[in-house]
């Protein structure tokens, strides 16, 4: 998303539009999809995020969250500490990965809030949060922003 907190943050080179890519095509269509309330298949798009194998590996995980549903970071960060036999995992290191997630929408971010409820952590902006939760039907009455914190 334009405006995202790190938009633009793994490019190398220049930004050059070029629309008529196939697999910009592609994207638009799947966003056409998703965004007329369907559920687009996120492995239908050939997705290559650029970052370590840390932040891919939580991308992955995003990427099974079901549509209209939710996890907490303390989650992720449970199953990669499993999956990488670890004894523990950070919540905030998962935090930090999810907050740099290059693909949002179509790498569902959205979908990862606080142990409490709370609507933290998202690049895109909070309000974008809470529309994306509401559009899949998973934004529930339980969930809410913070007053101060640093994922504002």
């Amino acid at each position: 998303m334009e405006g995202q907190k790190y938009f633009g943050g793994c490019v190398t080179g220049d930004l050059v539009p070029q629309d008529d890519l196939p697999l910009f095509v592609q994207t638009r269509q799947w966003l056409d999809q998703y965004f007329a309330g369907e559920q687009p298949a996120i492995a239908s798009l050939p997705l290559a995020p650029s970052g370590s194998s840390f932040r891919k590996a939580v991308w992955a995980l995003l990427c099974e969250i079901p549509y209209g549903e939710i996890t907490t970071y303390g989650e992720i960060a449970r199953v990669v500490a499993n999956r990488t036999n670890l004894p523990s995992m950070s919540s905030q290191a998962v935090g930090g990965a999810v907050g740099h997630n290059p693909i949002s929408i179509i790498i569902p971010c959205h979908r990862v809030v606080g142990r409490n409820g709370s609507l933290t952590g998202y690049a895109g902006g909070l309000a974008k949060k809470v529309q994306l939760l509401e559009h899949e039907g998973a934004m529930l009455p339980l969930f809410h922003i913070p007053s101060k914190g640093t994922a504002l």
